[in-house]
């Protein structure tokens, strides 16, 4: 991999000869600008507005417009000789945990490599330093004209390093989150828990662009005459019932990998609690002894009844 930058990692009294390569490459399709009537290519030419006339790039140079519109020269050796230690150094400042840093902090992602033999043992000893620390270094450095802040981690046997944002750089979410209060239920959060479960196991190296690879389609299609393929029907824009939605998610997931018969039953449902019988109030109470008593009262009345027609039936004998 071609190197970027050149320099050194500072390490207390440590330095470590590096190059700087990128760890990312960029598989974006990028498309010219055209004349839409004839297809003929737009260029943007580089024009001096003094001598009324275009220059090539190795005419170009950096300069700084000042407030009143003077235009003050800046020349590659004036940004190499910075009176700041961080021109040629990646200076490592700090040692923290890893969860310190903010994701949103993180920027673009190099790998340092070791520049020649003699960089070979200081680099490795960093390297296993921070294997066995568990942390990430924290260090500044300086590329294409500005000095920027970096983290150093351990990616299989190298020393990779991200930028990251300065913290004056990263926006507050002031604003953001829904400013009406919902109440979410405990059946819609069991859900939620399910489909995360279902989603959550995943082999990263398994997913790829799939916009690309339409767009390579098109391309094909187009260059060889033929139509471009059709893109399927939008789904219908009606709004879903949150918790019919979750389900369906949910038996969607488990019917692609396979873990629930298609049209099965794939919903998260809560055990039924076992509720007490209910109280006896006062006047159901009064309601029931009342029934008793008139219970009471009848089989007495029946059995005065049939005690009195079988001393009759004796007499009559």
């Amino acid at each position: 991999m071609r190197s970027i930058w050149n320099g050194a990692i500072s390490f207390g009294l440590v330095s470590i000869p590096i190059k700087l390569v990128n760890a990312t490459e960029s598989h974006t399709i990028s498309f010219r600008q055209i004349h839409t009537e004839d297809g003929g290519r737009i260029r943007y030419r580089k024009f001096c507005e003094l001598e009324e006339r275009e220059v090539s790039g190795a005419e170009i140079g950096k300069g700084y417009e000042d407030a009143d519109g003077t235009i003050i020269p800046i020349s590659d050796e004036d940004l190499s000789h910075l009176p700041i230690p961080t021109a040629r150094t990646i200076e490592i400042v700090a040692f923290v945990p890893a969860d310190r840093i903010d994701p949103l902090q993180m920027d673009a992602a190099y790998y340092l490599a070791a520049s020649g033999a003699p960089a070979a043992k200081p680099y490795t000893l960093l390297r296993e330093a921070l294997k066995r620390s568990n942390k990430v270094a924290i260090a500044k450095y300086a590329l294409r004209g500005r000095e920027r802040l970096g983290m150093l981690r351990v990616v299989d046997d190298a020393i990779a390093m991200h930028g990251l944002l300065w913290p004056d750089e990263v926006r507050a979410p002031q604003g953001v989150a829904p400013e009406v209060e919902v109440t979410i239920r405990d059946k819609e959060l069991d859900l939620a828990d399910a489909l995360m479960d279902t989603l959550g196991e995943v082999d990263l190296a398994d997913l790829h662009d799939e916009y690309r690879t339409a767009l390579e389609e098109v391309i094909a299609a187009k260059a060889s005459g033929e139509a471009p393929p059709e893109a399927p029907a939008p789904a219908a824009g009606k709004v879903l019932d949150l918790m019919a939605a979750l389900e369906n998610s949910v038996r969607a997931a488990r019917e692609s990998r396979g873990e629930v018969p298609a049209g099965g039953e794939a919903e998260v449902r809560r055990l039924p609690r076992k509720t007490a019988a209910p109280k006896k109030t006062a006047a159901a109470k009064k309601t029931a002894a009342k029934s008793a008593a008139k219970k009471t009262t009848a089989k007495s009345t029946a059995k005065k009844t049939t005690t009195k027609k079988a001393a009759s039936r004796k007499r009559s004998a």
